[in-house]
């Protein structure tokens, strides 16, 4: 799919954010830890959970999707198929680690594909890994260049992440939810999917001290066998697709049910660059967890560059997935900014195709960018990077810009966003899927 998109219009109106694909894939993956039925409220219709899905059937699990709701009925069957796994969907996605720890319960070894997904550089499973083997769980590289995983002994452990990753953190919950005893998880990842994984797993009868911080203490169980529902939380990094969109545009968007907790430092960098916007009251969202808040950003603002680099942090830290949305921000803030990003080594560089909407550019190294602002933006015809963040901050400089842009082969926008053209003409936005 492409889309073509007659750019420089002014947006209006107001947008919903769906549910976070983070959490969802999270506890796609923990429903294989039941033994019973898992339902799972109102899952995203976006391709990575596409891909997830075909995975599990292709292991025999029966999933069935209501095409109304989003909810999701998942039942495993008696004995899990992982010899006959759909290696093609599975090298599609990232996401696929996240079901190292849950068939670990279920088989002795299994060969699981690499993941795939977006092309950031090198992005090693180390936090899974070494984790992983504290628990017991040992992980080798196949001849093919799989992953080769072998659980014989699993047992309770203290372990130190090697960095607060998310999934890695995930994924040591997970293992660690059936193994009786008390596991102590430190340096853990806090953001907004753990934390959706954790309510999930203690609705399981898992008990997690301290879920929120950077210390885990999990009480493992000997079975998991129950009618559970899950319910996966709004997505921050959409509310801040949206955000990034009425301040580039110079357009009034209300934003509803963005969960502020996960918002705040990014919300504060756009304060300190001259955008003012309204917030409402919070309500709580369905997983009874998650602060909701909607956010009201009027047009004709002027913004001037920060004082200080943006840069990512581990929760509650600016999100490192929020980070590209300040790039398009920057394109139209008057001075310069320093946009770090360094955690991936090539998603910096996929930044500079911004420079082919007229962006004013340098690439310093592979993990900081100069931005010169405020600039005219122009159309251009540009293949979508491979990769999440960057094709949609193309999509949003495409949107500011005057005239009829391409961005072509959108696939990797839809891993993560479901129906967003449709949803962006209803703002106003003069946007066309082509070759569905």
């Amino acid at each position: 799919m492409d889309y073509r998109i007659v750019g420089g219009q002014k947006l209006s109106g107001e947008v919903q954010t769906n549910i976070s694909k983070n959490a969802a894939v999270a506890l796609l993956a923990a429903s294989l830890l039941n033994r019973g039925t898992t339902t799972l409220r109102r899952m995203p219709r976006i391709e990575e959970v596409k891909r997830l899905i075909e995975v599990m059937q292709s292991m025999g699990v029966d999933i069935e999707w209501d095409g109304e709701t989003g909810d999701m009925r998942i039942t495993p069957p008696l004995h899990i198929r992982a010899l006959d796994i759909n290696t093609q969907a599975a090298s599609k996605t990232r996401s696929i680690a996240l079901f190292i720890a849950p068939l670990a319960h279920l088989l002795k070894k299994f060969v699981l594909p690499k993941p795939g997904g977006c092309h950031l550089g090198t992005r090693t499973l180390s936090s899974h890994i070494g984790g992983f083997k504290k628990l017991g769980i040992d992980i080798t590289d196949t001849e093919g260049g799989d992953f080769c995983v072998q659980a014989s002994s699993l047992h309770p452990s203290e372990l130190v992440m090697s960095e607060a990753s998310d999934t890695g953190t995930e994924s040591i919950l997970m293992a660690a939810a059936k193994i009786p005893g008390k596991t102590v998880i430190k340096f853990a990842s806090a953001n907004y999917m753990v934390q959706d994984l954790c309510a999930f797993l203690q609705a399981c009868g898992v008990k997690i001290d301290g879920f929120g911080t950077a210390m885990l203490t999990v009480h493992g169980v000997e079975e998991i066998s129950a009618d559970i529902e899950g319910y996966p939380s709004e997505d921050p990094i959409e509310s801040m697709f949206f955000i990034s969109l009425a301040a580039t545009t110079g357009s009034t968007l209300t934003i509803k049910n963005c969960p502020i907790d996960f918002l705040e430092l990014e919300l504060l960098t756009l304060e300190n660059m001259g955008l003012t916007y309204e917030r409402s009251h919070p309500t709580i969202a369905q997983n009874g967890l998650t602060h909701l808040a909607d956010i009201t950003i009027s047009k004709g603002q002027t913004l001037k560059a920060p004082s200080e680099k943006i840069a990512s942090r581990p929760y509650p830290g600016l999100n490192i997935d929020n980070l590209p949305f300040f790039v398009p921000i920057a394109t139209q803030a008057e001075g310069r900014t320093l946009i770090h990003d360094w955690v991936y080594e090539n998603r910096a560089m996929y930044y500079m195709e911004m420079q082919k909407l007229g962006a004013d550019m340098v690439l310093a190294d592979p993990h900081r960018v100069f931005i010169e602002g405020p600039t005219k933006l122009h159309s251009a015809d540009i293949i979508a990077p491979p990769a999440l963040r960057p094709a949609t901050i193309l999509l949003i400089g495409m949107l500011a810009a005057d005239g009829e842009s391409t961005l072509k082969n959108v696939y990797s926008i839809n891993r993560g966003y479901e129906n967003l053209h449709e949803r962006l003409a209803t703002l106003g936005a003069q946007i066309d899927a082509i070759g569905q």
